[in-house]
């Protein structure tokens, strides 16, 4: 019993990392309807920028606002640089050039910080936390309440204040939108900035579980990915929900039959999804569609 409940909790934390990246595919592919496979690049931006500052002496809190930072704005950048002067471009054009922003991404970092991985401490120092015989580490902890402050702040946002419901109907009917007054230009830049700036939240608070390295950008990528076609493509909700159930189904495989089907789960689940129900296997909405 307390192995299957210590891969349920190593599950859940590996889950809520995918969760937090599939949440920026959704909300970027419900704006602009454009799959950002650059999401993890932003996620490690935001961890070399919060492991570079925590080591020159930077406070945990000012660091974090500068991974949310330093990757909100490139994220801005780059969708006014890069994304909304090709907009009458095919989607594929589209995404192939997001993976290109993800590969000149992933070079830069690799010039900037080299090739060693880099990590500090967990937030709050101690001991594991006892859970009827399974280990929860103190920074899992985190990563839980980080994960849920997300998942309510994203809910206030989209809809209790006015850009997240413009947001909203932007995703729902972007000429209809458009007939409101609504600035696509405008909601898309603001769906870049939001789910990038997760994305180095995200990061920041990841650091001291993986490490941080230029490379982490990818694989987290193609979890998120995983999990927000598990969802639909919907809602961030659904997002969440698929990161969690593929994070459990990691461990659980790593845990009960081979730690090298790890890394081959991610693959054959978003196999499994896209050939036998594409439309995703959780409809969940946080807020209409977005």
């Amino acid at each position: 019993m307390a192995e299957l409940l210590q891969s349920l909790v190593t599950g859940l934390t590996l889950g809520a990392m995918y969760a937090m990246v599939g949440v920026g595919f959704v909300l970027i592919y419900n704006v602009t309807g454009i799959i950002n496979f650059a999401q993890g690049e932003y996620l490690m931006l935001g961890a070399m920028t919060a492991v570079t500052l925590v080591a020159a002496g930077v406070g945990l809190p000012l660091a974090f606002l500068a991974a949310v930072g330093v990757a909100a704005a490139v994220g801005g950048v780059v969708e006014r640089v890069a994304i909304r002067p090709a907009r009458g471009a095919s989607i594929e054009t589209l995404i192939l050039i997001t993976i290109g922003v993800s590969i000149t991404l992933n070079g830069v970092a690799l010039l900037v910080w080299g090739v060693n991985p880099r990590r500090y401490g967990p937030f709050t120092a101690g001991p594991p936390v006892e859970l009827a015989g399974a280990a929860l580490s103190r920074q899992s902890v985190w990563v839980f309440a980080f994960t849920a402050l997300v998942a309510g702040a994203l809910w206030w946002f989209l809809e209790r204040t006015t850009s997240g419901k413009a947001m909203r109907a932007c995703a729902m009917n972007p000429e209809a939108a458009m007939l409101q007054g609504i600035s696509s230009s405008r909601m898309s830049l603001y769906a870049f900035l939001l789910a990038t700036g997760i994305a180095g939240a995200t990061g920041m608070v990841l650091v001291p579980i993986t490490s941080a390295s230029y490379n982490m950008g990818l694989p987290l990528a193609l979890r998120g990915f995983t999990a927000a076609v598990i969802g639909g493509l919907v809602s961030p909700l659904g997002a969440i929900a698929g990161g969690l159930l593929l994070g459990v189904a990691e461990a659980s495989a790593a845990r009960f039959v081979s730690s090298g089907l790890k890394d081959a789960i991610a693959f054959a689940v978003l196999f499994a999804v896209l050939v036998l129900r594409p439309q995703g296997l959780l409809r969940l909405r946080l807020a209409s569609r977005v």
